[in-house]
């Protein structure tokens, strides 16, 4: 039986009945607290009659995610009877505010934030221009999803500034490092997973349990210093290049809603160790968009990632490492076999040799400063819909005044302003 909604709900939109993401809103003058999309609404969860309704006056998600699957499913059962059956609307309607009236916060209080590298066309892109004269692949990259971990605090909801941050660069035709603005600012399209259930110290998630505790799906950009990051990265890894900014998008969709974009993944090509194996693989059939000043330069596809999200969970705990309410674990960037699935505009660029035109007639390598970069995504969901999970955007803001040089200034000039 296909599900309707007595809530008007353009064709093209994100939010039909069948999707129902979670993200915390505001309207002026009011506290933040739980809504869902629907349409162009966001319903106001915590003026229902719901299980666990005290959950959703708060300002994050974390309580409710932290409760477990079965309570996500109550809820999400009870929505679905709300907005499908007409009985309801007269103690519903009143509670739908437009989405442009509302001000969207960062949905969950992220605990740790892990970033993982598990797109191949990706790995080797980034292989061949980082070390041109060396396999693309490291030899343990088949074998276990390569990751590192993020700054928590870094991580904000679409829509805020991104400043340029400043580090040390070194070309490779430069004797010195100096040290500046970056000159290679990039982005990375990435699909992050949000952890609701925690696990005990010196326990492992299997990917069978992948479900009982990941909550729901989130749209991520992963900006990236390339400059500063190919100087550093050896032998640890990224740090600085990529520690200054990590958006994400405001709406959370649940994996329940995901249930019919679920995929198998590539078939591995090496053995894997049994804890990576799945029985019934959780590969997403998701197709991403990036748009650079609205212009549309790439669609990754993420139904090729050669990692799944379960793979990587059972990876990121199977040392014993606990996970916490508000885990984020970001895919890697998303990148598929032709130059306009590359989901980062080092690739897209091939490291600035090969330009991309935009529709301003400009041709562009990286992110200059007053661009924007959007993202977003769509997946089959049930009756044949397609659901979305709205936009992660950002603009580029100037990079903040060197403060040895700030002082130095108002010593020779005095004050300004």
């Amino acid at each position: 039986m296909t599900l309707t909604t007595w809530v008007p709900v353009p064709d093209d939109s994100d939010f039909p009945v069948q999707n129902l993401p979670y993200g915390v809103f505001s309207r002026a003058g009011e506290r933040p607290r739980v809504g869902v999309a629907i349409g162009g609404s966001v319903l106001d969860l915590s003026r229902l009659d719901l299980p666990h309704a005290s959950d959703f006056a708060a300002d994050r998600l974390n309580p409710f995610m932290a409760r477990g699957r079965v309570a996500w499913r109550q809820v999400r059962a009870r929505l679905t009877e709300l907005l499908t059956d007409e009985v309801h609307r007269p103690a519903v309607e009143p509670h739908l505010v437009p989405l442009d009236e509302v001000t969207l916060h960062l949905p969950f209080e992220v605990a740790d934030y892990v970033d993982f590298y598990a797109s191949e066309h990706h790995a080797s892109n980034v292989g061949r221009i980082f070390r041109p004269t060396q396999e693309p692949l490291t030899p343990n990259w088949k074998h276990l999803p390569i990751g590192y971990h993020g700054r928590a605090g870094t991580v904000m909801v679409s829509g805020t500034p991104v400043v340029r941050p400043c580090g040390q660069r070194k070309a490779p035709a430069e004797a010195a490092p100096d040290f500046g603005p970056s000159r290679r600012l990039d982005i990375e399209a990435e699909v992050g997973f949000v952890v609701g259930v925690p696990s005990a110290l010196g326990t492992r998630v299997s990917t069978a349990d992948f479900a009982e505790h990941v909550f729901g799906v989130v749209l991520v950009n992963d900006w990236s210093a390339r400059d500063i990051q190919a100087w550093e990265y050896v032998p640890l890894g990224p740090f600085l290049g990529k520690s200054f900014a990590t958006s994400v998008s405001p709406w959370v969709v649940t994996l329940d809603a995901l249930e019919h974009a679920r995929t198998a993944p590539p078939a591995p090509d090496t053995p894997q160790l049994p804890y990576l194996r799945e029985d019934r693989p959780w590969g997403l059939d998701l197709e991403l968009e990036v748009a650079w000043n609205g212009d549309v330069v790439s669609r990754p596809p993420f139904a090729q990632m050669y990692w799944t999200a379960a793979q990587q969970l059972a990876h990121m705990t199977v040392n014993g490492a606990s996970l916490r309410t508000g885990d984020l674990f970001a895919s890697g960037t998303v990148s598929g076999p032709e130059r306009d699935q590359r989901g980062s505009f080092l690739e897209l660029s091939w490291s600035g040799q090969e330009p991309v035109q935009l529709s301003d007639g400009t041709a562009r390598t990286f992110l200059e400063d007053g661009d924007t970069v959007g993202i977003r995504a769509g997946a089959p969901g049930a009756d044949g819909v397609r659901i979305g999970f709205g936009e992660v955007t950002g603009t580029v803001r100037p990079a903040t005044p060197d403060p040895d040089r700030a002082r130095e200034i108002k010593a020779t000039f005095g004050a300004i302003g």
